[in-house]
């Protein structure tokens, strides 16, 4: 019933929406040892630079991108920032293309982001993080996408699904969905984009120990997996927390929750794979229950290390698909879908190529191919009556669901037994700098002024 409806609204209209794209990255010199200089600069105050500031580290920049009417303006403005930081470090420095971190020092020694005075908040909140987590979790490192349906569109939808609820209401429940299936099927997320298969002996000894290989420079790695990012090891909450999403209202309530019972802070400390995002984020729960949802943030995505802006335009085009499909897709009445969703995640995280690895659906065995091929034909079909052309995205998708030899980790994995997980990512860095670099002398001319408009934006002095 959905996807009919959906029919009836023109293409281009379910195509539109608001997107943006944020990408944390460490800084690390020649010798893939962690940079412990401050936060560059060129970038000016952390705080008011609405383009280049850092994330938990001194040493972790973070692009976030304005949000465009379309993915191709997002990425090509993403694209442009990753060359801007990139080609403004000093000449022995480089962007870290890889979620799990470089050569890390001694844990006391990682900076942690410093502010002025009106930043003490946020110096605050990360040293507490610190002190909970631990420094070297916090440096791990990822790409989010933002994303919402535009209004009309959804106010189109509304109209023609003759929905009893108010607007605000049905808004809500279109992302609810969303999240919901998200959670179920981003196990697909992380094979296909899945790209963090080793570490270095100076970060966390509970990744170390999931890798079944060494290499001859002090580092480890795994064979058996896409994402150990995305792993049991990985940047996650203490205890399985699993709030409510039927309805905002019970959503908030659980958060409240877990806050007085002393397991979060404050919010948004929840890390899931997808957020629910307010209106305003200074005042989150609240501004969920008046406000309703204002937008996603997937969480899921790696580092690319193959492209000098850590991130492929097929792959994006390809999580807003998803996201339409997500919301088509009929979802089970399973009753212990979230611990189930969690399990699938890590399975597939850390050991999606071995072939006798088994997901969970609906408590029933499936195998990873028969599953995830199920799924991309489903979205075939879903853009055959929607009228979106998208083959070529699905055929990319499908050819790694087939053969996991095309899949980021596994081509990580053939780079990592010739050079190790250091020089491998190094060789890469520098390879991405010089692109970005060369891309700046060009880029000119082709487009002087948006090219100056970012430089005003994103850089002091130039």
């Amino acid at each position: 019933m959905i996807l009919k409806n959906l029919a009836k609204i023109p293409s281009d209209e379910i195509l539109e929406g608001s997107f943006g794209i944020e990408w944390e990255s460490l800084r690390a010199n020649e010798d893939g040892k962690l940079s412990l200089t401050p936060h560059p600069a060129i970038f000016g105050d952390k705080l008011t630079n609405p383009l280049v500031t850092t994330d938990f580290s001194e040493s972790q920049i973070e692009i976030i991108t304005p949000t465009f009417d379309t993915i191709d303006e997002a990425f090509s403005t993403f694209s442009l920032l990753s060359d801007l930081v990139n080609s403004s470090l000093p000449d022995d420095e480089y962007l870290w293309f890889q979620s799990i971190p470089c050569i890390l020092p001694y844990w006391d020694q990682i900076p942690i982001a410093q502010y002025s005075e009106e930043g003490e908040e946020s110096q605050k909140y990360r040293e507490e993080l610190a002190k909970k987590y631990g420094v070297k979790k916090q440096m791990i490192s990822g790409v989010h996408f933002n994303f919402s349906f535009k209004d009309r569109f959804l106010k189109k939808l509304h109209s023609i699904e003759n929905s009893k609820l108010s607007f605000k209401e049905f808004k809500n429940h279109v992302y609810l969905k969303i999240a919901r299936n998200y959670l179920r099927y981003c196990w697909l997320i992380i094979y296909l984009t899945g790209c963090s298969i080793g570490s270095h002996k100076t970060f966390s000894n509970d990744c170390i120990h999931l890798m079944d290989a060494q290499d001859e420079h002090g580092s480890y790695y795994s064979t058996r997996g896409p994402s150990f990012r995305n792993a049991s090891c990985g940047y996650k909450n203490l205890k399985e927390l699993y709030p409510s999403y039927d309805t905002v209202e019970d959503f908030t309530a659980d958060i409240q929750k877990f806050i007085d019972d002393g397991d979060l802070s404050e919010a948004k400390e929840l890390y899931t794979q997808i957020r629910l995002k307010p209106k305003n984020p200074k005042d989150m729960l609240n501004s969920l229950n008046s406000d309703g949802i204002e937008y996603i943030e997937i969480r899921t995505l790696d580092i690319n290390p193959f492209y000098k802006c850590g991130l492929v335009l097929h792959d994006m085009n390809f999580l807003h698909l998803f996201l339409i499909y997500m919301y088509v897709k009929e979802e089970s009445d399973y009753s212990l879908w979230q611990k189930e969703a969690k399990i699938n995640e890590e399975n597939v995280a850390e050991k999606a190529y071995v072939d006798s690895m088994r997901l969970l659906r609906d408590g029933e065995e499936v195998t990873l191919r028969e599953w995830a091929a199920e799924i991309i034909n489903e979205m075939y079909g879903m853009c055959e009556v929607l009228g979106i052309d998208y083959a070529k995205t699905l055929d990319l998708m499908l050819t790694r669901v087939a053969n996991p030899d095309f899949t980021y980790g596994k081509r990580m994995l053939r780079l990592i037994e010739q050079d190790g997980y250091i020089n491998a990512h190094m060789k890469l860095s520098k390879n991405n700098k010089n692109v970005s670099i060369l891309n700046l002398k060009n880029i000119g001319d082709v487009n002087c002024s948006e090219y100056e408009k970012y430089v005003n934006i994103a850089l002091v002095g130039k």
